[in-house]
C-alpha cells in the first residue's frame, strides 16, 4: 500500500512540475504538494472505492490536458475591418 502511495505521489509531483513549466529546484515543494493532493483524494473516497478506482481511471497526458484547456478557453478577437 505504501509503495502504491509513493508511486502516486511521484506521478502527481511530476505532473505538477510539468504544468509549472519544469522549473528547476522546486522538487521538494512539488513532492509535498503532490502528497497533500493524494492524501486529500484518498481521504475523500470510501474504503471499497480506493482499490477499485486505482487502475480504472485514465487521466489524459499533460499535453492533452493543456490542449483541452486551451481549446475550452473563450477567445476574444476584435472584428476585422472591411477591406476598402
Amino acid at each position: 500500500m505504501a509503495d502504491d502511495r509513493q508511486e502516486r505521489i511521484r506521478n502527481r509531483a511530476h505532473q505538477i512540475w510539468q504544468e509549472e513549466g519544469q522549473p528547476a529546484g522546486q522538487h521538494e515543494r512539488h513532492w509535498h504538494q503532490a502528497a497533500a493532493d493524494i492524501d486529500r483524494e484518498t481521504a475523500g473516497k470510501p474504503a471499497a472505492a480506493k482499490k477499485a478506482s486505482g487502475a480504472a481511471k485514465a487521466k489524459p497526458a499533460p499535453k492533452e490536458q493543456k490542449a483541452a484547456a486551451k481549446a475550452s478557453k473563450p477567445t476574444t478577437s476584435k472584428p476585422k475591418k472591411a477591406a476598402k
